[in-house]
């Protein structure tokens, strides 16, 4: 028996959510219409795609493989529902886009992937830099938009912003840590272990003023602009990390498995989003660029 696309929703909905219990209340269905999905879709393809464990579900490497193609095939369903209604004055023109280092490769990628099935004869720029040079050329006229995170937007008056993406901080282990069995993990928790520090966009200075804020002075034991290189420290043992979840995967890069936990108390959210010079009129490559995000949140708030 084949897959079918309401699978891989449930799927996507249980992987995202990390239990049964959450994708059945994101999806408003039973918890026994996912359970029993997933159990049909592990058994056509053969592999398990989720550990089991008293906390919920935890996503296997085949699972982890299958995921981003489960997500792929239902963005192209969508697009190709969305391209019946699309005329035959395809839209034309020139898109300049500018993006921060921090969402260059796990929010931008997959706007631009579904822009370009919307839009293929709109020629699309990127350029990433710092937050405060994106302002400056948004300011400028010289860049349309610009995806990049919100807490460090200077320039308010001057600039119009859209949040499309939400992520709380999550604290990254390797297997068999003990904090990956602790009931509570804590701030003081924290405090005790080496960390490593993503240096990228505002993430270590917010990760800095919040443990100084909760009195926990920092061990960093690593600094370093590569999300790769934290994944594979943490996953080796040289340390933990507090970063936001959006950039999470439980795979490094020399295939060794990572977890993510929530950490008790109100941790600082990273907030993504599409900003543009206020007051100007975005030209309609633009506003379609907007629109695919806008859709693309629907999608995964679903």
């Amino acid at each position: 028996m084949a897959f079918t696309l309401r699978q891989l929703q449930y799927f996507v909905a249980v992987a995202e959510k990390g239990t049964v219990s959450g994708a059945a209340q994101a999806m408003s269905i039973s918890q026994s219409s996912i359970t029993e999905a997933i159990k049909d879709l592990e058994s056509d393809l053969g592999v398990s795609m989720f550990d089991r464990h008293p906390r919920g579900l935890a996503i296997t490497h085949n699972g982890h493989q299958f995921l981003r193609h489960a997500t792929n095939i239902l963005a192209s369903v969508s697009d190709a529902r969305r391209s019946l209604a699309i005329k035959d004055d395809a839209m034309t023109g020139q898109l300049n886009l500018g993006v921060t280092s921090l969402v260059a490769g796990y929010v931008l990628s997959e706007l631009l992937r579904r822009y370009r099935r919307a839009c293929p004869a709109v020629d699309v720029t990127a350029m990433e830099d710092s937050s405060s040079y994106l302002e400056h050329l948004l300011i400028g006229g010289e860049l349309d938009l610009a995806v990049m995170t919100m807490s460090n937007l200077r320039d308010r008056m001057a600039l119009q912003a859209e949040i499309i993406e939400t992520s709380p901080y999550r604290l990254w282990l390797p297997i068999g840590h003990p904090l990956g069995v602790a009931d509570i993990i804590s701030v003081s928790d924290i405090a005790k272990e080496p960390l490593i520090m993503l240096t990228i966009d505002e993430i270590e200075e917010n990760t800095a003023k919040l443990l100084y804020a909760l009195g926990a002075k920092p061990h960093v034991a690593f600094r370093t602009r590569s999300v790769e290189a934290v994944r594979s420290l943490v996953a080796t043992g040289a340390g933990i990390a507090l970063l936001p979840d959006l950039v999470y995967r439980p795979w490094s890069l020399e295939g060794d498995r990572i977890e993510s936990r929530d950490v008790s108390g109100a941790l600082p959210v990273v907030q993504v989003g599409l900003v543009w010079r206020r007051g100007s009129t975005l030209p309609p490559a633009a506003r379609e660029f907007l629109r695919v995000a806008e859709t693309a949140r629907a999608f995964r708030d679903r």
